[in-house]
């Protein structure tokens, strides 16, 4: 049995490039179809974001279930074996939120390219058009690591718990309830505020600042490596690519909401702050 290489969940596409064949990787392009057939890695394989949500209004962004989840590990060619390596073309949130899915499920070779298809480009990449048709597998999906996991029963026994963060993801007006996207506005009593944006090189293809960078953001916002980080957006479509920064920089104690505002804001029974 060949052995995946050992990626670091955060890869440059001259990274990647020596192992375009290596069965042991797979490649996973979470762009919008178009953008895919006009052009995506050799051997990626396109997956419709819709798959790693489940939508139960007014919650838009709930983790499946597992029997959908092992149809489509199942239909990815998933193995535990695998390296798995995700891109997107809009800010790599569609991409860590996979990631995020996986590391729930316990799968633990994963890796984000940095910048996603943008990245890629500008580094001269290979690129093909024709589908790519994995052979399939049999997956079978369970929950295997709950810590990566938050909803709003464990995140209501948390509030006031100093060696927990709540982070959220979202934008400061919608944060501080001016950008109201539920039937209430604000964020969850004594969460912080980093946009997912702030973590991204605008000038770098949206790459990941570097790490001294990212690192202050946190630090000024009290988020620390020894706490307990809950993060959350509006659907933890965002969120997610804050939990893989998180991870990225060591962070060991982090979950994902995936609830989120779609969930909490229109819960009446629960506390919010703005």
């Amino acid at each position: 049995m060949n052995t995946a290489p050992n990626l670091p969940r955060l890869i440059e596409p001259e990274q990647l490039q020596p192992y375009l064949d290596d069965p042991t990787i797979l490649i996973v392009d979470l762009c919008d179809p178009d953008r895919y057939a006009a052009g995506h890695i050799p051997g990626a394989i396109s997956l419709d974001y819709a798959n790693l949500v489940r939508v139960e209004p007014p919650a838009l962004g709930l983790f499946p279930t597992e029997a959908r989840l092992s149809e489509v590990c199942s239909q990815l060619g998933l193995t535990p074996e695998r390296h798995v390596v995700a891109y997107d073309g809009d800010g790599n949130g569609r991409a860590s939120r996979l990631l995020w899915t996986l590391e729930v499920l316990g799968h633990q070779q994963l890796s984000l390219l940095n910048g996603g298809i943008h990245a890629w480009n500008t580094a001269t990449g290979p690129l093909e058009t024709e589908v790519c048709h994995p052979a399939g597998s049999t997956y079978a999906a369970h929950i295997a690591n709950p810590a990566a996991l938050a909803d709003k029963e464990y995140i209501l026994k948390q509030l006031g718990n100093d060696d927990v963060v709540l982070l959220d993801a979202r934008t400061p007006a919608e944060f501080s309830g001016a950008d109201q996207r539920a039937a209430r506005g604000g964020h969850i009593p004594g969460a912080v505020n980093l946009n997912w944006t702030d973590a991204m090189d605008i000038h770098r293809q949206s790459r990941y600042q570097p790490d001294p960078v990212l690192r202050k953001l946190l630090e000024a916002r009290n988020v620390s490596p020894n706490k307990e980080v809950i993060v959350y957006c509006q659907t933890h479509h965002r969120s997610a690519h804050t939990y893989w920064v998180l991870r990225h920089l060591g962070y060991t104690r982090v979950r994902g909401y995936s609830g989120a505002w779609s969930e909490w804001g229109n819960d009446l029974s629960l506390p919010i702050e703005s």
